[in-house]
Formats: C-alpha cells, structure tokens, sequence
C-alpha cells in the first residue's frame, strides 16, 4: 500500500502530517485551550488547522487539580505526535494488505435497474422454499453484478471478484453453489417474476417477438441427459446444450428455455413462445420473428393455429425453378438507398398460395395451401461478402484436390467438390476416390450471392417494414454475442444441471438488465459495448480513510451519465461519501426516467 497522498502532498510542502499542536485563546473569561492538529488541504493548496480536542478555561483546569494546564497539556500534545509519528512509519513501511484497496463502481446503474424493478422481495420469498438464512435476493444480484462486471467461473467470482463490490456477502462457497442450484431449479419462476416486474413499470410491446437459439459447448467426454453431442454454433465435437432466448419488440429479453444439445431447435420456438405468453399474461396477436434455421412448416401452421404472425427467413437455394425465376428477375425491384445515396437493398414481393406439410394433432402429415407474402431482398454488401467466402472455399478446394486430401479435410468447401471413385480405365470404381471441381455447384452460389427471401404472413405489411423487422433480429444475435463473449457464458465447467441452469439464468438476467438500461433509461443510443465498457471499466482505489481515486477511463457514455444525474463520475479524486452516493443512486421510475 503506498502511502496516502495526504502525505506526501504535506511532505512536498514540508508540514507534518496530522501534526498537533496546543492552541491558547485568551477572551472576558480568561485564557481557553484547545488541541489542534494541522494537515495539508489539497483543495486549498496549503496548511490547514481544525480542533481536535477542547480542554476548557486555565482556571478552571487549575481548580480541577491540574496545577499547570499549559505544561501539562504541551506533554500531552507531544505524546500524541508521537504516537502518531511511531503509526506514520508503520503505514509508510506497508506494501501489502490481506483486503485490496480496489473497489467496483461500473455496476452500479445495472443495480440502480435492478432496485427500481424491485424483484427482490418476490426472490426472498421464493427463497424460504429452499430453507436459506440469508436473504436469496443477496445471492442473485451480486451474481449478476459480479458477471456483467467481471465474468469468471463461480470459485474465482467468490473469491476475487465479489469482494470487490460494494456490499459485503453474507453466504459461503457452499451456499453460492447451493443457492445457484435452487435458482436454476426454479428459472422459470425467476424470469416470470421479473417479466411481471418490468411490466408493472411500463408497457411491454409483444406485438412482435423475436426467437432464436445458440448453443454453449463444456470441455467434458461423457455426455449426460443435458449435455449432449450436436451441431455446435463453432463446429466443436464436445457435448453442447441448446439455449432459445425470446426477445419482446423492444429488444428486451422476455423468456429462455435451455435445453439439450441433440435437440432440433425448430419445436423449441412454438413451445416457448406458446408457454410463455400463456404464463406471462401476454394477449393479443404477435407476429414471430427467426431466421431460416426455425422456418419449418410445423413452425408456420403453430403460428397460424395460435392466432399469430410470422416472419421468417428462406434460403432462395431451396425454392422451386419457377419461383427461382422470379426471385433472381430483373423486374419489380424496389431501390432503398442510404443517407449518401449509395445503393442498401432492393426488394421485391408477391403473394400467392403456398404449399405445406404441416403434421396435425394425431402426428400425421398433412398437405396444405396457406396465403403468404414473400419478399425477396437483395443486399450489396451481403453478396461481396459471401463471394469474397465462395472465393475463399473454391480457392481452399482446389488445393486440397491437388494434395489428394481425404474428403473428411474438406469442411465446409466440400460443397464445391464433386467426389467419384474411378479405376485405371477411368470406370467408376471402389479402389480410389478421386475429387473434381463442381463448377455448376460454385456458379449457382455466385449467382445467389446476396439474396435472401422473407416469407410472412402480414400480407398487408410494406415490403420495408417486413425487412426492418426480420433484420431487428440482429439485436438477439448481438444478446448472444454479449452472453458469449462480453459475460463469458462459454465454456462452462458446472456439472450439475442445476446449477448449469442457473449459470446461464445469471447470464440472462445481466443482459435484461443492460438492455432495460440501454434502451429505456439511456434511449438507445450507446452500444451493448460502450455500457460494458463503463461497467468494467470505472473502478476506484482506497488511498485514505476518507479519500479514493477513481482509475476509470473517460468516456462519452461516463460524461453523459455524469451531466444527467450530478455524479462526480469523472472526479480524479472521490470522497468516501461520493462513492457511496455512486453506489446509491437510484431510478425514480424507469417508465418516466431517462437519461
């Protein structure tokens, strides 16, 4: 610990710090003592005296019994000056203390969020089902403090980074883990308790709902009834669990469900849209919104038989030659242009009846025609992009045929390769693989770069609000980001399925917290990176008793927050009670409050 810079200012300006001295004030009543000290006031740049001690009328103090009050006062003064001398040196030896004078700040607009939803009570009480002694509501939010502001596994967040924050844990190890267990038990109560606090704040828009699903790997061999092998999001072997997040039209999460890995995500959207709206009170119509990994027919007829909307994305790779034709013709297409006037999108669309599969309630397939509104969209940007990707696999190909790779090297490029087993005679055969390019493969990615198609059924809706619409779902894709890589959900290494719940219902909640605060308090109009980036970043050091200095970089988001609630965010130095206002500020009302 190094020493307070009360301390070394004085020593630059050659006052003894904490020095104390006899003051002797003579008035009608007579001559009055006082002990004083002197110290050096950074805000004044010099010497400042206040009273430490009063010790009353020289006469007074000789009746009392004291037969020289000045003398005796003066041994009394030159005593504490060197105790306080003989503690000076000891402090100016210390370099090292079992308590870091390090404490996080960043979180506390996520924790002004959190009290203002006021959850905490409903937490406590469903807590007393699990037998806690200490308050339930404790546990969750410094979890959820602790991964937005420094994502680690569970035993470092404990030990390194709890301490940190400003209120003290009253729970052990083994009551975090228990605790977390019980949390991930019960998620579901836990999201519908605060889906019931968000409403009662303001109106959540569920006109629109946004779905969609990813998956999180665990560096594990044997698989379990959770953790099991599938298609992993980063092409990884290891046993993975599935996890579908529901977003309101807002872009704040309204639901999770977690779910085994080998699983189809396809069932996951109609039955957690379906259970959710049913136990969150959500009424009315709401049009679904996911990409093509979710389009299925049974996804579609859900839709319609519950009496939504939908809007989902299509491969034009998939579509029939006719509607092919159509899709990549020169006519119908509608130019939207940027604020430079450079070339966005195009769009085309048309409504028709299509044919479905869609299986009933007795598991049988079925053969419909549903009107639909389809509308194909062309994106500049997107085609450089995929035939920049086409270039790259062709390029990839055609090396490996040349090295005679075995065809499992291939990956991904292996789409753009024909492979045949042919003899010496040139006749198939079973002897030799032999892999040739496909030039009709590679011609018809290039000609399809940059397309895609968006089937939905709001027949009336404009063209451009179905394609604003589906492209919102770039907000649940970056929810995904923040979870993976800015809370650092992945890879997990909890075992119990429980607590691997409740893992990821701690992820869930920091991100509805940062996105009720993104977008109701800050008014979107700072990224999910920019309020991170404050969260981890403002942090302060102890360097007195009374005084801290803030090591936070300035930002614009910090200079904003400071100009809206008065925090002294960017001060160099802080005062014990300045920290404690930071920690304290509180949202009147999200519904009304905006910075």
């Amino acid at each position: 610990m190094v020493l307070y810079y009360e301390e070394r200012a004085a020593r630059r300006k050659g006052v003894p710090r904490m020095a104390y001295f006899l003051k002797k004030s003579r008035n009608g009543k007579g001559l009055y003592l006082q002990i004083y000290e002197s110290f050096y006031d950074p805000e004044r740049g010099g010497t400042a005296h206040r009273s430490v001690r009063p010790i009353g009328y020289e006469h007074e103090l000789r009746e009392g019994g004291i037969a020289d009050p000045v003398a005796h006062f003066r041994a009394e003064v030159a005593r504490m000056n060197m105790e306080r001398k003989a503690e000076s040196a000891a402090e100016s030896t210390r370099r090292i203390t079992e308590e870091t004078p390090e404490r996080m700040l960043g979180y506390f607009p996520l924790k002004a969020v959190n009290e203002a939803l006021g959850a905490g009570s409903d937490i406590d009480v469903l807590g007393l089902v699990g037998g806690f002694r200490f308050p339930l509501r404790e546990l969750l939010s410094s979890l959820v403090y602790a991964r937005a502001a420094a994502p680690c596994s569970k035993l470092r967040t404990f030990h390194d980074v709890l301490p940190l924050l400003a209120e003290p844990c009253a729970f052990s190890l083994d009551q975090l883990y228990d605790g977390l267990a019980f949390l991930g038990d019960e998620y579901e109560k836990v999201v519908e308790i605060y889906n019931d606090r968000l409403a009662a704040l303001y109106a959540r828009e569920t006109s629109t709902l946004y779905f969609d699903c990813t998956n999180f790997y665990f560096e594990i061999d044997r698989e379990d009834d959770l953790r099991r092998k599938g298609p992993s999001k980063e092409g990884r072997r290891d046993p993975i669990i599935g996890l579908g997040l529901l977003l309101d039209a807002d872009c704040i999460p309204i639901g999770m469900r977690v779910f085994p890995g080998n699983e189809s995500e396809k069932p996951v959207l109609r039955e957690v849209i379906g259970s959710l709206k049913k136990r969150n009170g959500v009424d009315g119509r709401t049009v679904r919104v996911a990409d093509k990994g979710l389009n299925c027919a049974d996804n579609v007829g859900a839709a319609i038989m519950d009496g939504d909307g939908y809007i989902f994305s299509k491969s034009v790779k998939q579509l029939p030659a006719q509607e092919l034709s159509w899709a990549l013709g020169a006519d119908g297409w509608l130019d939207v242009r940027d604020a430079q006037g450079a070339l966005s999108h195009r769009l085309k669309s048309c409504v028709a009846e299509f044919a479905y599969s869609v299986t009933d309630a007795k598991g049988r397939k079925k053969k419909v025609e549903i009107e639909e509104k389809r509308v194909v969209t062309f994106n500049p940007k997107l085609a450089r992009k995929q035939l920049s990707e086409i270039d790259r696999q062709v390029e990839k190909a055609r090396g490996l045929r040349l090295a005679s790779a075995k065809r499992s090297e291939y990956g991904d490029s292996a789409r753009y390769v024909t492979f045949a087993a042919v003899g010496e005679d040139g006749c198939i055969s079973d002897d030799a693989v032999v892999a040739t390019l496909n030039h009709a493969a590679i011609e018809k990615a290039r000609r399809l770069a940059g397309y895609n198609m968006l089937v939905t059924s709001e027949k009336d809706m404009a063209d451009s609000a179905v394609y604003t619409t589906y492209h919102n779902l770039w907000r649940i894709e970056e929810s995904f980001k923040v979870m993976k890589s800015q809370l650092d959900a992945r890879p997990v290494y909890l075992q119990r399925e429980s607590t691997i719940t409740g893992h990821f219902l701690i992820c869930y909640l920091a991100v509805l917290l940062l996105r009720v605060l993104q977008f109701k308090v800050l008014g979107g109009r700072f990224s999910s990176e920019d309020i991170m980036e404050m969260v981890r970043g403002l942090r302060v050091v102890k360097v007195s008793e009374r005084r801290y200095v803030n090591l936070s970089k300035s930002s614009r988001l910090l200079k904003e927050m400071e100009k809206a609630t008065g925090l002294p965010l960017n001060n160099y130095h802080l005062s014990k009670g300045q920290v404690s206002e930071i920690l304290g500020w509180k949202l009147a009302s999200l519904a009304e409050q905006k910075l």
